[in-house]
């Protein structure tokens, strides 16, 4: 395997370790907006809120989920962790793509309700459900971006059954590296 030189890999690592950083913050100024969307009473408020929102999901959420899942799935081929040696880069892998992908779907509600509150006032009790979904969708990407973090910095022990054969296959009888 050809490994990247030290210094494209630090370059690599800060681009994705800004980028993951980058995805968690916008997602909890999301949450934040989100939370202001369902409480304010202040009509103004609640339209900049979902406003906000949807610029914010579509700008900086998307490109920085995209940006972390390209420059994570580099960092895992082109160093010696590998994407499928280690659980928690696979596991890490999966995070990343399904919150990407779950990004997609969870961005619609949003724009629909950007376009409801640019076109009229919303009242405490308009579109509730919907307004409490975003709340709890935000929240719980917090709390996987955050598990993708802890396995980031912890890298708990674990090598898959790929990467063991791997290692096996070059390690020689005399216990040197082939």
């Amino acid at each position: 395997m050809k490994l990247m030189p030290p210094g494209l890999r630090k370059f690599a690592l800060t681009i994705h370790v800004v980028s993951s950083i980058g995805w968690l913050g916008a997602v909890a100024a999301f949450l934040v907006l989100a939370i202001a969307g369902l409480t304010s009473a202040e009509p103004v408020m609640v339209r900049g809120a979902y406003l906000a929102m949807d610029l914010i999901g579509w700008s900086i959420i998307f490109p920085l989920s995209l940006a972390s899942l390209t420059s994570g799935t580099v960092q895992a081929l082109a160093t010696v962790w590998g994407l499928f040696r280690h659980y928690w880069v696979l596991i890490k892998f999966i995070i990343t793509g399904l919150a990407t992908a779950l990004l997609l779907l969870h961005l619609q509600p949003v724009t629909h309700m950007a376009g409801i509150a640019s076109a009229s006032d919303l009242s405490p009790t308009d579109m509730a459900g919907m307004r409490v979904q975003l709340i709890a969708d935000a929240g719980a990407a917090v709390v996987v971006l955050i598990v993708a973090a802890v396995l980031s910095v912890y890298k708990p022990r674990g090598i898959t059954n790929y990467g063991r054969t791997r290692s096996e296959r070059h390690i020689n009888p005399l216990g040197g590296q082939s």
